[in-house]
C-alpha cells in the first residue's frame, strides 16, 4: 500500500480548527461534503466562512426532516423506522450519503434532538456525528442547555471531532 505523507494538524497553528481541517485536506487533496439535521448547515457555513474552502468543500445538504433524509441522502426508511431518525444507524447512512452525493473523500453528518423537549424516547442534547472517509468514526453526544446553546455545542463537536481525525491518521 501506498501512503501519501499526510499534513498534520498543530495546536499551535495561527488560526482556528476549521482553517487547519482546510488547510490539511488542500494539502492532502482531499474534500469535504456535509449532511446536516441538528446542526442545520452551520458545518457547511462554518467551512465556507474561512478562504480557501472552494477547493475542498464540494456542497452539503440540510436534511431536517426524514423525507429529505430518504430522497437526497438515499437513507433506507427501513432504517429509520427500525432505529429512529435520531440514531447512529441514521447518522452513519447520512453521512454515506453525502459521501456518494457529493463525492467526496470526507463527510460529516449530524442528527439530534436540540430541544427544547425530548423527541420520542430522545432527550433533548441527544446528539450524534458520524464521519466517513480514510477513517470511520461516530460519537454520541448528550448535551444539555438552551437549543442554541445544543445546536451550537453539536456544530462544536463535529468540527473538532473531524480535526482529531486529519491530526491524527497516519
Amino acid at each position: 500500500m501506498n501512503r501519501k505523507e499526510q499534513t498534520v494538524l498543530r495546536s499551535d497553528e495561527d488560526g482556528g480548527l476549521v482553517s487547519q481541517i482546510i488547510d490539511a485536506l488542500r494539502q492532502n487533496g482531499e474534500t469535504v461534503s456535509t449532511a446536516e439535521s441538528i446542526t442545520g448547515g452551520s458545518i457547511s457555513s462554518a467551512l465556507v466562512g474561512v478562504p480557501g474552502a472552494s477547493e475542498i468543500f464540494k456542497g452539503g445538504i440540510t436534511a431536517y426532516s426524514d423525507e429529505v433524509k430518504v430522497a437526497q441522502l438515499k437513507v433506507d426508511q427501513k432504517l429509520i423506522e427500525k432505529y429512529s431518525a435520531i440514531s447512529e444507524q441514521v447518522a452513519d447512512a447520512m453521512a454515506q450519503g453525502a459521501l456518494q452525493t457529493f463525492r467526496t473523500t470526507w463527510a460529516i453528518a449530524t442528527t439530534g434532538v436540540a430541544g427544547p423537549g425530548p423527541v420520542g424516547s430522545h432527550a433533548a442534547g441527544t446528539v450524534w456525528v458520524s464521519i466517513r472517509g480514510p477513517v470511520n468514526q461516530t460519537t454520541a453526544l448528550a448535551l444539555s442547555g438552551e437549543r442554541e446553546i445544543v445546536r451550537n455545542a453539536a456544530t462544536s463537536s463535529a468540527i473538532a471531532a473531524f480535526a482529531r481525525i486529519l491530526n491524527t491518521r497516519v
